[in-house]
């Protein structure tokens, strides 16, 4: 939605409200590559019509024969989502490695990756790891407690990536 809004509403960013209806169009219409099928024809079994023939008299199909299309749409979604969801569990789990295990007494030294330093400004010149600090407590089994120095002003709770 956001990225539909940032193409058509004006510098100002006032005119977004009188966008919303078309962004809301454009996303329910548009076929997901996972599902095969648009939201809408997801949730009601029917694609949306953009324009009416009122000439145009249309049956209404029979109740069981719209479940029994509503059922089906929805049951190859849902095959469509799992095998989607399974694809990027394989991949994720490809470049995942094993967490290191850390006790309360280790040391450790910090990542500066995510660190801000202000006296420094040129951050490709800051040491890529600093200190060696020793681990106060385990929060998470991916996350641990730091005892760092008071002049640091930083979070004590890092995640066990950041550290070494």
């Amino acid at each position: 939605m956001e990225q539909y809004l940032r193409f058509f509403i004006d510098y100002k960013q006032k005119d977004w409200p009188e966008w919303l209806v078309s962004a809301e169009f454009a996303v329910n219409n548009k076929v997901y590559s996972t599902t095969k099928v648009s939201l809408f024809m997801a949730n009601y079994g029917r694609e949306i019509r953009i324009k009416v023939d009122l000439r145009r008299k249309e049956k209404m199909e029979k109740v069981t024969e719209f479940v029994e299309r509503m059922r089906k749409v929805q049951e190859e979604a849902e095959v469509a989502l799992t095998r989607a969801q399974e694809e990027m569990k394989r991949q994720a789990d490809r470049r995942r490695k094993e967490v290191e295990i850390w006790k309360t007494g280790d040391k450790a030294i910090l990542s500066t990756k995510d660190l801000v330093f202000k006296e420094r400004p040129a951050k490709k010149l800051v040491d890529q790891y600093i200190g060696l600090y020793i681990i106060n407590g385990i929060v998470l089994t991916n996350a641990v407690k730091l005892q760092l120095p008071t002049s640091m002003r930083v979070y004590l709770v890092v995640n066990v990536s950041q550290v070494v």
